[in-house]
């Protein structure tokens, strides 16, 4: 609740039983209920299937998935759910990809979200950033400096952290701030 008082659009559930950020479902659907209307519930994947997206998306009552990894235009086909797709972007040329649609867009590492790892911001001089979503080494003291880009909407996570998967209230008020 502290990050949509200071006015987050959307939050962001992981369902990386890998991540020191893991929720399950179950725990997700019980902050989900208490959130007001219009605050977009997103749902983080690595490595799933449709059939358990599907079912978690479900059990959880996120409204959007994050698929948070490579996946075939099988599993996408098989989503009965709205999604985006992240690129972990490691060229420029990364970054183009899928450029027709909201996406978001991370710096790649080998690990899967939340490594803080910044992605060279000089990859979007001149491109259409309208449609991406910038994710990767954000925090209250960068963010502000990306405006200029006109990216659809940014997204944090260890940079508003006190400890790996521990928020601090004070660094996600200042990120909001920042970021408006």
């Amino acid at each position: 609740m502290v990050a949509i008082n200071a006015g987050a659009n959307a939050l962001g559930f992981v369902f990386y039983e890998k991540s020191p950020r893991f929720i399950s479902p179950k725990d997700a659907k019980a902050i989900i209920e208490k959130l007001p209307p219009f605050v977009e519930k997103v749902a983080l994947f690595v490595n799933e299937d449709a059939k358990t997206i599907n079912s978690y998306m479900r059990l959880s009552d996120a409204t959007l998935a994050q698929i948070h990894f490579e996946a075939s235009d099988e599993l996408y086909n098989e989503l009965e759910v709205p999604f985006i797709k992240v690129i972990r972007a490691k060229s420029k040329e990364d970054i183009l990809k899928y450029s027709d649609e909201y996406r978001l867009i991370d710096a790649y590492c080998e690990a899967y979200g939340g490594a803080g790892k910044r992605i060279n911001i000089e990859w979007f001089d001149e491109i259409e950033c309208s449609k991406i979503i910038l994710a990767g080494g954000l925090d209250a003291l960068n963010v502000a400096s990306l405006k200029k880009y006109g990216f659809y909407g940014v997204d944090v996570s260890s940079g508003v952290e006190a400890s790996k998967g521990i928020k601090d209230a004070k660094k996600v008020k200042e990120f909001i701030k920042n970021a408006n």
